[in-house]
């Protein structure tokens, strides 16, 4: 399994959108509009990736508009909920990856790997 020395930390990114959203912004949204505002932005993406991959047609208004930017929106409102509901973004990742290589093992019709010791920062 992946240890916390191999693990990427988010801690930073957290950090700074809780300095950002204290000094900058008016101070945290409450817990459900933010959940709002992570829909819409999920929204923004699909939007994108409606029109770039799937059979409808960008509009003149869609022009312009940047996945990139679009998918750094709902990160940092990730990090902004997480940073609210006391979440260690890091920790939840690693228990994530974990419990996917469990589930997925041999799922893919690959040979069942439920070690990830060779799963490191190094070689991502």
């Amino acid at each position: 399994m992946l240890t916390t020395d191999d693990f990427p930390t988010l801690a930073p990114l957290q950090r700074l959108v809780d300095s950002w959203i204290s000094a900058t912004g008016k101070g945290y949204f409450s817990p459900l509009t933010n959940m709002a505002i992570l829909a819409e932005e999920t929204g923004e993406v699909a939007r994108i990736m409606a029109r770039r991959h799937g059979d409808q047609v960008a509009k003149p208004s869609d022009t312009g508009a940047s996945l990139a930017d679009e998918l750094v929106d709902v990160i940092w409102v990730a990090a902004a909920i997480a940073n609210q509901e006391g979440i260690d973004l890091t920790e939840a990742l690693r228990l994530n990856f974990d419990k996917k290589t469990r589930r997925d093992a041999g799922r893919f019709g690959l040979p069942a790997k439920t070690d990830t010791e060779t799963l490191t920062t190094k070689n991502l």
